[in-house]
Formats: C-alpha cells, structure tokens, sequence
C-alpha cells in the first residue's frame, strides 16, 4: 500500500538512476583539447552570461562546486581578469539578455563585484536582468546595501531553519541561528525585486515535522521565490559527510511530497524544485529558460551551438591565459543531435514545460517520432500525458516532476565528476 502512495515506484526511481549514470558515463566527458578562445556568436541567436566567483570565506562539507579558501589580493587579481574576459566576449560579437553570478561566494568583495556588473551592463546592453547568489553572513555586512539596483535577483543560501541541521552542516557557526537567519532575509527582501531562497531537503535527521516547518516558515517569510533542492551526495562529496549528513534516498519523495503540498497552494512551479509568484522570472536552474550561455572565469561552464566548453579550474592558469590575450576555455564536448535532444527532453521534464511545438520550431523534429521510446516510457510510467487542449504542449505530472527531479540531480553530479576531474591535477600555486 505504501508503494502506491508513492510518487513513483521505487524500481522505476532505481532504474532511471541507473539510466542516467549510463548515459552520463557515456556523454559526460571532456575531449583532449587545449582551446583559446570561445567560437564566435551565431546570428539571430540568444545568449546568456555565466560568471563565476570561486572564493568563500569558509568551504561547506557538502558543497561540490568549484571554489577556494578567500584570499583577498588573489579575488582582486581574479576579478580585474574576470572583467578583461567580459571584454574579450564583446569582442568577440556577444552580446547577452541577461547575467547570472554564482559561486563560491559572490558578493565576497561587494565593491569588485559592484564593478563588474557596471562593466558588464556597459558591455552588452541587452542585459535585462542581473541574478546574484549571496550566504546569510553577507546580508548583515553594512556594504551589501550597495547592490541595491545593480541586482535584480538575489538568490540567498539558507538549506534549512532547523538550528539542530546547521550545526550538523557546520553552518550554525558561519552563518547564525535559523532565527538570526530568518530576520536577516527580512530585511533583504527590501533591497531587491527579487528574493530567491534556497533550501534542501534529504538530510539525515530532517523528520518531516522539520521539513513542514521550514517549510511554514518560508512561507511566513513569503519571499518571491524558492527553491527547494535534493541534497546532492557525489563521489566529490568529502567521505567524511557522505554517510553522515544524507538521509535514505527511499525518504525524498516523501518529502518532496510535503514540499509540494505547502508551497504548491501557493506559488506557481517553475522547475522540478523551484516555486516563484509569477512565470516569468529567472531562476538558478538558468540552462531551462536558455539553450546556450556562456560562461567567464575559472570553472565556468558554456554550451554553445551543440558543445560543452568548460574553463580552466587553475586560478594561476587562468589569470596567465587572460593576461596573454586568451580566454579562460581549455576544454570542450561536441554532442551529436539526439544527445541534445535528450538533454533538452530531460529539462522539459524538469520545468514542467515539456513542448511539442518547441522541438519541431528550434530542432526542426518531431518529438514523438525522434524520441519514440522516451515518449513512450514517460507515459508508460504516468510521467507526461496529452493534454487535450493544447497538443503542442503536453502534461507533465507530479510523478514526472520527481522524475525530473531525480534525472536532473543524477545529471548535476555527472557534472561534479567533470569538475573532479579538472580539479584533480591541481597543486599550490594553481589554487
């Protein structure tokens, strides 16, 4: 009986981790090249920028993103190159609809971020938007009012209110109590239009009485956005939390339940774990709203045309290549058409938005027909149905909303594995 009340079955949550390792084994791996610059932009295209930050003042046990210990003179030298690679991609002939900033931690040193954004919103004016991600500690520095106007979106660190979570997580220390939290996001959902705040769910001790208050709390705090992600454990993830932080995976729809159930009522879903007052706003997940970006500074991801470029994860490297002309991309992966059309069948999946006329306009195919046994499999399992009002845009369930959950979470892993793989040969004086 409790398997029926599931979301999914479990074999069918099993099987489809399995199908994902597959073709991420298969698809995820870099070519042996060493690139100067990216290719140029196509016309009549849309682009978005990616920069990347990779300082934090302390680096949480969990996170597997790229990032290094703060040292000041070398985030300084990072961003005067980081700025010089704007440059190089205007030069180039982009120009972007909008820029998002991630991390590490951003707003580190808010007068150089402060700079870059002015740079880029000369650069390419067709920049309509400006996401930033921020961690709770910067929210109460005195200089973080300074982005108010600069920033449209800021996206806030949270993970859990529950004070028992932070200090398993080691961030009741760095970062303060869920209630010092809580009042701190308070106050910074006046400098913004837009609030976005993140939360986790599958930690090891978060009952579901802990997730439904976080939970009843988000929506006390009442920001403009939330995203509620699955705990990522990967192969990157220090062995010494691997076994101690996560909850049993068998405990994630449940919980996803919960999420879905409080925040459902009230905000609109944009993503498999993002919920937002209106449809229109950026988010995190920006790979949804854009089919090709590109990415500045160490680490950064790009896909442009049908390839992944990924830049260098040496610091020292990275701002040698800036300074000899060259820009931070080493490496890259050319997928073949179906592989695009999966990755773009997956973030249908995942964005509820799962469209016909879509594929048939930009891919010039017809979904049912390339991807027969996809189709089939999603609707076999009560993913995806026709909706009979509008053909061109099919139903994706909330069954199909935790498979794309649980699809896109095995896909960010896969890219963890890449950023392994880049970081692995790092010594010293590249970090």
């Amino acid at each position: 009986m409790a398997e029926q009340n599931k979301l999914l079955p479990d074999w069918v949550v099993g099987l489809t981790d399995r199908i994902m390792k597959y073709y991420i084994e298969r698809d995820l791996v870099l070519d042996t090249v060493i690139l100067d610059r990216h290719p140029a932009p196509e016309p009549g295209h849309e682009y978005m920028m990616y920069a990347h930050i990779p300082f934090c003042h302390t680096l949480c046990s969990y996170c597997t993103f790229h990032r290094f210990i703060f040292k000041e003179y070398k985030a300084r030298e990072y961003f005067v190159s980081l700025r010089k690679e704007m440059q190089m991609a205007k030069d180039l002939g982009y120009d972007f609809t909008s820029l998002y900033i991630g991390g590490g931690t951003t707003t580190i040193l808010e007068d150089e971020l402060i700079k870059t954004i002015e740079l880029a919103r000369t650069l390419f004016p067709s920049i309509k938007e400006v996401s930033c991600e921020t961690d709770p500690a910067h929210l109460a520095t005195s200089s973080f009012k300074n982005l108010k106007g600069l920033v449209d979106r800021m996206s806030i660190g949270v993970q859990s209110f529950d004070d028992n979570i932070l200090k398993m997580i080691d961030r009741y220390e760095k970062f303060g109590s869920g209630e010092q939290i809580f009042e701190r996001i308070q106050a910074a959902q006046e400098l913004f239009p837009i609030c976005n705040v993140d939360m986790i769910f599958g930690f090891r001790g978060q009952t579901e009485a802990v997730l439904q208050r976080d939970m009843d709390l988000i929506m006390k705090l009442n920001p403009r956005q939330i995203t509620t992600y699955p705990l990522m454990v990967t192969t990157q993830t220090k062995k010494s939390v691997r076994n101690t932080i996560a909850a049993p995976s068998a405990d994630l729809a449940a919980q996803y339940q919960i999420i879905l159930n409080t925040l459902g009522k009230h905000y609109n879903q944009l993503t498999s774990w993002t919920f937002g007052r209106t449809h229109d706003e950026g988010f995190d997940e920006y790979v949804v709203d854009h089919d090709e970006y590109l990415g500045v500074g160490s680490g950064a991801f790009s896909f442009l045309g049908n390839s992944l470029y990924v830049n260098t994860f040496s610091l020292r490297r990275y701002n040698e290549r800036i300074a000899s002309g060259k820009m931070g991309v080493e490496r890259r992966r050319i997928f073949d058409k179906r592989s695009v059309l999966q990755y773009r069948l997956l973030l249908g999946l995942f964005s509820a938005r799962l469209s016909r006329k879509y594929f048939r306009d930009v891919h010039h195919v017809n979904l049912d027909r390339v991807l027969f046994k996809e189709m089939l499999g999603l609707k076999a399992i009560g993913a995806i149905k026709d909706n009979p009002n509008d053909p061109d845009n099919l139903i994706v369930t909330d069954a199909g909303k935790f498979l794309g959950l649980v699809m896109m979470k095995a896909f960010y892993s896969g890219m963890d594995n890449i950023r392994a793989e880049l970081r692995k040969p790092l010594s010293a004086i590249d970090m």
